[in-house]
């Protein structure tokens, strides 16, 4: 998967997180859960593209850390949303998949460049 791929594909998590996440009840939970995952998701896609123009390769691991990090906290909030049962799995767990596969990616991207010293 090449960069442009992984921008439309982070940015489309975003999108999506941001629809379920505005579905959530009102109130203070929701509130709070709605705020949390329209922030952290939306953070991987914008991290990434800012990874994408680092001017260093110390920069770029730092940069795809943020990403790691936003994408972990995205899924915690998915999987929080799934077992308070605040939305239908229907709407939440294809969304976590995509999390967690976002975030392996990320992962091996980072082990890969920090290895090729």
């Amino acid at each position: 998967m090449d960069r442009e791929e992984l921008k439309k594909r982070t940015k489309d998590f975003a999108h999506r997180c941001v629809k379920l996440a505005l579905a959530l009840p009102k109130g203070p939970l929701g509130d709070h859960i709605r705020g949390q995952l329209i922030r952290c998701s939306t953070s991987v896609g914008s991290n990434y593209r800012a990874a994408c123009i680092a001017q260093s390769r110390a920069s770029f691991v730092s940069k795809l850390s943020i990403v790691i990090e936003e994408g972990d906290e995205s899924c915690y909030w998915l999987e929080f949303i799934i077992d308070e049962k605040l939305l239908n799995d229907k709407r939440a767990v294809p969304l976590l998949n995509e999390g967690t596969e976002l975030r392996s990616i990320f992962v091996k991207a980072r082990k890969t460049i920090k290895n090729s010293k």
